[in-house]
């Protein structure tokens, strides 16, 4: 389970890596991009092939990422968090968001046998200062029946 002080400290963080976003725009995890950086974050997005994403410089792997990330931010499928995991264990990053579907018991575990901090089963957008009003209603929502973590 996520904890409240997982959130915050990961979100405390100035810089942030993505990985799961695309070229072409449409994917969550370009909402995602967005929105970090539309709340003041320095962001870098990760992808193996696209020279930039928005107007952003990608890193074609956590290991050649131009600055130090506090945290990345997983907006991919199952099997790609479990190989990102490693590499940003091996790249010195220990907090991770999995966003919802993102997560993977075999990754949870990892990053918590290698003391990663994993924030997961959590919408990165429902806690931003200036998220998506949807998104901020949903907090509202989960906040009202007690269903943010503690």
């Amino acid at each position: 389970m996520t904890s409240k002080a997982a959130v915050e400290e990961f979100l405390a963080e100035p810089a942030l890596a993505v990985v799961g976003a695309s070229r072409g725009g449409k994917k969550f995890g370009n909402s995602i991009l967005r929105a970090l950086r539309a709340n003041g974050y320095r962001v870098v997005p990760v992808h193996p092939e696209a020279p930039e994403i928005d107007g952003l410089k990608c890193a074609p792997s956590l290991s050649s990422l131009p600055e130090r990330v506090g945290g990345v931010v997983l907006a991919v499928q199952p099997a790609v968090t479990e190989w990102v995991v490693h590499e940003a264990r091996d790249a010195g990053i220990r907090k991770i968001w999995m966003q919802q579907g993102a997560e993977s018991p075999a990754a949870v575990r990892f990053c918590e046998e290698n003391g990663i901090s994993v924030v997961q089963k959590e919408c990165i957008l429902m806690f931003l200062r200036e998220g998506p009003r949807f998104h901020r209603f949903h907090r509202f929502l989960r906040g009202l029946f007690g269903r943010l973590p503690r």
